[in-house]
C-alpha cells in the first residue's frame, strides 16, 4: 500500500516555538521533510532534529511550491513553513495554485497567528473594531491600487494594519501612505507599531497618525493605523468595540 501524499501548509506564527499553534507543531512533528524561505527554516530548525530541511531564498516562491509537491511525490510528508498565517500573504494561495498540476497530492493549511494579531497584543487592543489589512509592498501590486485601497479604507474609518511599510527600495511608502491616509484621517489619530513581533528586539511605539509619518521603519514592523474612535490608554492603543460612549 503506497503512502499517502500531504503536505501541510502551515503558518508558524512570528517565529517563536512557544508562538506556535498546538496543530503547527503537530504537522512539523508528523512530516518528514520541511520547507520554507530560509530565514524560517532557521527560526524552527532548532525544534524539529531528525527532520530533512529544503530552502529556498526569498523570491523564489515557484520553486519552493514545486520542492515541496515533488517530496510528497516521492511518498515524504512535508510541511511548507510561513511565518504569520499561511493564508495572510503566505504561501496557501500558491499552493493551491500549483497542486492543480499534483492532483494526487492532499494539501492542508493549518493556521497561525499573523503580524496583524501578533503586534496588537503588544500594542494592546486596536483591532477591536473593523479593520483591514493592507501591503505597501508593491512588487506583485501596482501601487495604484494600493492608493485606492488606503483612500477607500481611511474614508471608510477602518482600522488599518500594514505590513511590509518600508524597504530599501521603498523608503518613502509609509510617508507616501500617511500622507494619503490623511486625507480621510486626522492627524491625530492614534497610531502604533511593533517590530520584531515575539522575536529578540521586539520594540512597541504608540503615536499620532502625523509622527507617524516621519518614524522609521522597516520590513520587520508593522503598522496599525487607528480610526476616528481608538485612544491612547496608559501608552496602549486601544479601539473601542463600537461608537457609542462607554
Amino acid at each position: 500500500m503506497s503512502k499517502e501524499k500531504k503536505i501541510y501548509v502551515v503558518g508558524i506564527g512570528p517565529g517563536a516555538y512557544e508562538e506556535m499553534t498546538g496543530a503547527a507543531v503537530r504537522a512539523l512533528e508528523e512530516s518528514d521533510i520541511i520547507v520554507g524561505y530560509t530565514v524560517y527554516v532557521d527560526l524552527v530548525k532548532d525544534h524539529f532534529p531528525g527532520k530533512g530541511f529544503l530552502t529556498t531564498p526569498m523570491r523564489k516562491e515557484v520553486d519552493r511550491c514545486v520542492l515541496a509537491f515533488d517530496e510528497a511525490e516521492k511518498g515524504q510528508t512535508v510541511s511548507m513553513i510561513c511565518s504569520g498565517d499561511a493564508g495572510v500573504y503566505g504561501m496557501a494561495g500558491l499552493m493551491y495554485e500549483i497542486g492543480e498540476r499534483y492532483p494526487e497530492v492532499e494539501l492542508e493549511v493549518v493556521p497561525g497567528v499573523t503580524a496583524a494579531l501578533g503586534g496588537a497584543s503588544v500594542l494592546g487592543a486596536p483591532l477591536i473594531h473593523d479593520f483591514c489589512l493592507i501591503s505597501l509592498s508593491d512588487l506583485l501590486t501596482p501601487w495604484e491600487k494600493i492608493e485606492k485601497r488606503l483612500l477607500g479604507a481611511s474614508q471608510a474609518d477602518f482600522v488599518i494594519c500594514l505590513y511590509n511599510p518600508s524597504s530599501h527600495k521603498r523608503h518613502d511608502y509609509l510617508q507616501k501612505a500617511c500622507d494619503l491616509m490623511m486625507q480621510y484621517k486626522s492627524p491625530d489619530t492614534v497610531c502604533g507599531t511593533v517590530a520584531n513581533i515575539a522575536r529578540e528586539g521586539e520594540t512597541a511605539q504608540v503615536m499620532t497618525l502625523k509622527e507617524l509619518r516621519d518614524t522609521k521603519v522597516d520590513m520587520f514592523t508593522t503598522v496599525f493605523v487607528g480610526n476616528s474612535q481608538t485612544k491612547n490608554i496608559n501608552g496602549k492603543m486601544v479601539t473601542p468595540r463600537g461608537y457609542r460612549d462607554v
